[in-house]
């Protein structure tokens, strides 16, 4: 027979292991404070730890601006794409070959084979020379190859050529639009 110690250090023992596995496994938050006594580098503290959704960055905050190259003309040039929702989807596109038509006299249109997304966007926006924009009401992209002079509701800027390339759009009749990175 088990002496009568060895038995009741046995059931502590069981006990101690029923609560610990309870206590491990339940589905309770964390306390919205923390304790000053918990441990980070403990393996029970890091078992208990849920994952917390957290605040979107603002763009600004972000480094996901995605390069892009047209082809016009035989010749490349680089433009980068904001980490907007429209130029995320404009860029789900590529490649993309299309005709170009001035407009204005400040930019060469296309039409794209669908509509995108433009959830976040501001309701208007001004074309400056070199920007890559989409136009919502008609579906369009725009590339500006002079400033637009005033803000137009449904315009949504998506990028921006490389710097002193926006000459060469005035006569283009057809871009290839690529993704570089």
């Amino acid at each position: 027979m088990i002496p009568s110690a060895l038995r009741l250090r046995a059931r502590a023992v069981a006990i101690a292991v029923v609560l610990l596995t309870v206590t491990a496994c339940t589905d309770d938050p964390p306390a919205a404070t923390p304790s000053s006594t918990s441990s980070p580098s403990s393996p029970a503290a890091g078992a208990r730890q849920t994952p917390t959704a957290q605040a979107p960055a603002a763009p600004s905050d972000r480094n996901t601006a995605m390069t892009i190259r047209l082809t016009v003309d035989g010749d490349a040039v680089d433009a980068t794409l904001n980490d907007s929702a429209a130029a995320r989807d404009f860029a789900a596109l590529l490649p993309l070959t299309l005709d170009l038509s001035d407009f204005h006299g400040t930019e060469r249109v296309a039409d794209l084979p669908r509509r995108l997304d433009t959830s976040g966007a501001p309701d208007a926006a001004e074309g400056k020379a070199g920007d890559l924009a989409y136009y919502a009401p008609w579906g369009n992209l725009a590339v500006y190859y002079r400033d637009g002079g005033s803000r137009d509701p449904g315009l949504v800027v998506l990028g921006h050529l490389a710097d002193g390339v926006a000459e060469r759009f005035p006569t283009a009749d057809h871009v290839t639009i690529e993704a570089v990175s």
